[in-house]
């Protein structure tokens, strides 16, 4: 639709559809929108290079300040180490959970398009960060929100991702959404386009968590052509060259943590893709303060001992993965959760 289409049909169309519902855009608004290519954020996470999106999505940075204070918090406590800590056992758990906090915390405060913000990517994503907020973690016990930020403080149904992974080595990790159910709830007639609901991904009022119940920061306000930020987290692990996983999700703000479970499930504890997928999972947005946990199995005396508002149920995000083995056989999982299957396997 943009560019090419500006002399189109679509476009017209559409441009009809927003303005009888009193909309602002124009005809040269949408021709003015052109795809941005942009640099993944790059990363390192034992020995894979850790590829994923950048602002404005925040799932790339999130991923990797994530990954990188666990890393942190097992060179500082080796007995705290993700490696030597069974599956969703409650310090397990306890980490995760601290770590998506932090991650959350600076995603309200930092976080936008960074061509109409400056946002710190180096800074949030080294290792130097990472060590000085796992300095900040305890072990035994959560803290009260401001340890986490500046700010104090849904569900999705409109996105999906796909992974791909061919016998090549060629890897696709593709995310789309129109942000909430059925976007704006506006469908233009002739085509079928369903107009997305994008606007609520921006800050419309600082302080006042959106439809995600998400605090977000004055550098993802609203501005003419600027993108909304969002938690999309299409994330490519390559190991020798060679791309070996591939994993994103759909789910809003669930998104971040979800992606990053499944990708330990994986490199960490060696899971297929099926049963990392499969696996119940614990989530995290550093506000509201509560942990919500999938199943009634992760709810344990330790975790109330840390200090956790735990939450049980409530709609988990959908995870789709495909793996390479180093012998070179592929497998795939698409989430029980939406009721998918892996296609060519």
């Amino acid at each position: 639709m943009p560019g090419v289409d500006r002399h189109g049909m679509v476009a017209p169309i559409d441009l009809a559809e927003m303005q009888r519902g009193g909309g602002l855009v124009t005809l040269d608004d949408l021709a003015a929108m052109k795809p941005v290519v942009r640099e993944p954020l790059a990363g390192k996470f034992g020995p894979h290079a850790v590829l994923s999106m950048p602002p404005p999505s925040s799932g790339g940075i999130a991923l990797l300040e994530t990954l990188n204070i666990l890393a942190a918090l097992e060179a500082r406590n080796p007995q705290a180490g993700i490696d030597k800590l069974s599956h969703n056992a409650p310090l397990y758990l306890h980490l995760l959970a601290e770590s998506f906090k932090h991650a959350f915390a600076d995603r309200a405060t930092y976080l936008g398009d960074g061509d109409f913000a400056k946002v710190p990517i180096a800074r949030l994503t080294s290792r130097e960060y990472a060590n000085e907020l796992a300095r900040r973690i305890d072990l035994a016990r959560t803290q009260p929100p401001e340890a986490y930020g500046r700010f104090v403080t849904a569900d999705d149904g409109g996105t999906s991702h796909f992974s791909i992974l061919d016998a090549r080595g060629n890897a696709v990790a593709c995310t789309e959404t129109i942000n909430t159910h059925f976007g704006s709830y506006v469908v233009e007639p002739k085509f079928g386009i369903v107009l997305n609901n994008e606007v609520d991904d921006f800050t419309s009022l600082p302080g006042v968590p959106n439809a995600f119940g998400l605090i977000q920061g004055e550098a993802n306000s609203i501005e003419p052509g600027k993108r909304p930020l969002s938690s999309m987290t299409p994330t490519i692990l390559v190991r020798d060259g060679r791309a070996e996983f591939v994993v994103g999700a759909s789910g809003g703000p669930r998104i971040i943590t979800a992606t990053a479970q499944v990708l330990l499930n994986r490199v960490r504890y060696e899971m297929s893709p099926a049963i990392a997928v499969d696996a119940p999972r614990i989530h995290h947005q550093w506000a509201p303060d509560t942990l919500q946990v999938e199943a009634n199995s992760l709810v344990t005396p330790e975790l109330k001992a840390m200090g956790h508002q735990l939450r049980v149920g409530g709609d988990g995000a959908v995870v789709q993965a495909a793996s390479r083995d180093r012998d070179g056989r592929l497998r795939g999982a698409s989430d029980r959760r939406k009721g998918g299957r892996a296609a060519g396997f």
